[in-house]
């Protein structure tokens, strides 16, 4: 062996850079020898490295399982292994036929990073169509490629001048583009087109596999879902049966509303209310609602009122309890974040079993209230001699022949007047009977004061039906068919005086208790108009009741009275000023006035009267 070629092995071996041996002294056969030997095993050491990178990226790929993730490392893998200065990845968008950016590393401009590129517009267009890698130097000079505006600006804006693309390539399906790219102008060599091609091909399995871990886990959590909701179905089923034998022993133990609350609170806790169509609160089980007092209406809005569904009002649930179109009132539970299907149901179902209860209660009621009304009629009508009619009056605690007081509620629709008949009914309680009498709503009392029980009446009643009745009153003393006339021409008078809502009798009315009282009322009206006048006079010997007449026949004139009377004027205006501190500083008011000069012409009819 010659020493040239000695020499250059031990350069070899020193590992000597092509530098180095392209200035060794040897033969330049032998040199270039050595340059190849050294080419050779510099492409194999950059070939190790190269796979050694691609492994550890196929590992690192192979360890996420983000979409968004596995995208952003490809790239930055694609920066480092490439030594470029931007990096980026379009995927396909098979609705649109174009490609849009998805990841990018190294990128600082906007308008690059929100690029798209249609298919063969640009490099990276052509290697979408035509699924073969492309590269180039220059770029913006490169006239193998159709230039865009929107795709030129974007890659200026980027500063980007070389760019080598290969594409995403899986079962022969097109994913998307990789790209390597630099600032400056650059050759790029087919090895280096190999590499991003291996990493894009890394790339597109690791794609593969995220997407199928991603289809897994869907398909495990449907199943999850799809088991879930066989488990809720099981216990919705589990539970329906406790609430409809829960149901069943409430109706079947002749319970009542009560019952069914407790039965809904023991089902699903929290609280719950029954009302009436009213909005009063019939029945209560639980905590009460947030903000309820007792005796107060619980009213849900309009539109859950009339729901035969389950209904969210606020924070509580209402359902209307009806029969037919007819709503008899609602239930209204809470305490309870949120009611599933089942618990839906248990509600609603509850709430026609409270329909059922309250239609039992109705028909006895209706059954009971039918036999009042008959013994009403029957005493009104006077049948009161009748043995059957006799005892069941007595057993209310009324006189069958002359009960104390009969009361009589004006006239009242006939869909509100179940309600308010049911509501006085309960009003009077034992005191006495209620019913219907040629279409009134009659009331018989032992009471002894007509004006008194009347008032009384109508006073509880306007707080426990939407608008004041008027009742009038009469008796005792009267034979029933009388007092209930006099009761009903009572209830009349007091509406022609402005007096609706209010309650009384004859004796309340002043002079219009002369035509209502069915009897001879003069005398008491006389006495309850004058009486203090006339005492005075007695008392004292004055002449006041006189100089009224006077006074009043003169058309209020005190001079023209005194000339009457033959008096001064003076003296006149004093008896005035007498009467008025008797009878109180408003008897000249127009009403109290015409009660007076009324009472004054029927005093002298009844002692003229023979």
């Amino acid at each position: 062996m010659s020493a040239d070629a000695a020499a250059l092995l031990e350069l070899l071996a020193a590992g000597a850079t092509t530098d180095e041996i392209a200035a060794a002294g040897a033969d330049p056969h032998h040199r270039e020898l050595a340059l190849a030997v050294r080419r050779a095993t510099d492409a194999l050491v950059r070939r190790e490295h190269e796979l050694h990178a691609l492994v550890e990226t196929a590992q690192d790929l192979a360890a996420l399982r983000d979409p968004a993730g596995v995208l952003d490392a490809i790239v930055r893998r694609a920066r480092t292994l490439m030594a470029t200065d931007v990096a980026y990845l379009t995927l396909f968008d098979a609705e649109r036929g174009d490609t849009y950016m998805r990841a990018t590393a190294g990128s600082v401009s906007a308008a690059f990073q929100a690029v798209r590129l249609d298919l063969g517009a640009g490099l990276g267009g052509l290697v979408a169509k035509t699924h073969t890698p492309y590269w180039t130097p220059d770029y913006a000079a490169d006239d193998r490629f159709v230039h865009t505006s929107a795709i030129d600006s974007a890659v200026g804006d980027e500063g980007i001048v070389a760019i080598c693309g290969t594409p995403l390539l899986l079962q022969g399906q097109f994913v998307g583009v990789l790209f390597a790219s630099h600032r400056t102008p650059r050759p790029y060599s087919r090895d280096e087109v190999a590499l991003l091609g291996s990493l894009a091909a890394l790339a597109a399995v690791s794609i593969a596999q995220v997407e199928a871990h991603e289809e897994t886990a869907r398909a495990l959590a449907e199943l999850s879902r799809a088991h879930e909701t066989v488990r809720r179905q099981s216990d919705g089923v589990r539970r329906a049966a406790a609430a409809h034998d829960t149901f069943a022993q409430v109706v079947l133990g002749g319970g009542g509303t009560d019952e069914i609350a407790a039965a809904v609170v023991d089902l699903l806790g929290g609280w719950a209310v029954l009302t009436d169509a009213a909005g009063t609160v019939t029945s209560a089980a639980g905590a009460p609602p947030p903000g309820h007092r007792p005796g107060e209406r619980l009213t849900p809005r309009p539109g859950a009122a009339a729901a035969d569904r389950l209904t969210r009002d606020g924070q509580r649930w209402v359902v209307a309890v009806a029969a037919g179109d007819e709503v008899l009132g609602h239930l209204v539970v809470g305490g309870n974040d949120e009611l599933d299907l089942a618990d839906t149901r248990t509600v609603e179902r509850a709430a026609v079993v409270a329909a059922l209860v309250l239609l039992g209660e109705r028909r006895r009621q209706d059954e009971q209230q039918r036999r009042r009304t008959d013994l009403v009629t029957a005493i009104v009508a006077g049948r009161g001699g009748d043995d059957a009619v006799a005892t069941a009056a007595r057993e209310a605690g009324i006189d069958p022949r002359r009960p104390g007081c009969v009361l009589v509620v004006e006239d009242v629709p006939p869909d509100r007047r179940r309600s308010v008949l049911l509501s006085v009914g309960a009003l009077v309680g034992a005191d006495g009977v209620v019913g219907e009498h040629d279409g009134r709503i009659v009331a018989l009392l032992s009471a002894q004061d007509a004006s008194a029980a009347a008032a009384d009446l109508a006073r509880r009643l306007a707080r426990v039906v939407p608008e004041p009745l008027t009742v009038g009153g009469a008796g005792p003393g009267r034979e029933p068919a009388e007092a209930f006339a006099e009761a009903v021409r009572a209830v009349a008078a007091l509406q022609a005086l402005g007096r609706s809502g209010e309650g009384g009798s004859a004796d309340d009315l002043g002079f219009a208790g002369l035509v209502v009282g069915s009897g001879p009322q003069v005398a008491p009206f006389v006495r309850s108009v004058l009486g203090p006048v006339l005492d005075y006079d007695e008392a004292r010997g004055t002449e006041l009741v006189t100089t009224l007449d006077a006074y009043f026949a003169a058309g209020s004139s005190p001079r023209h009275a005194a000339a009457a009377l033959h008096v001064h004027p003076n003296t006149v205006t004093q008896r005035l000023d007498r009467v008025a501190a008797v009878l109180g500083p408003g008897w000249q008011q127009p009403d109290r006035a015409l009660q007076v000069q009324l009472a004054l012409h029927l005093r002298r009819l009844i002692t003229s009267a023979p």
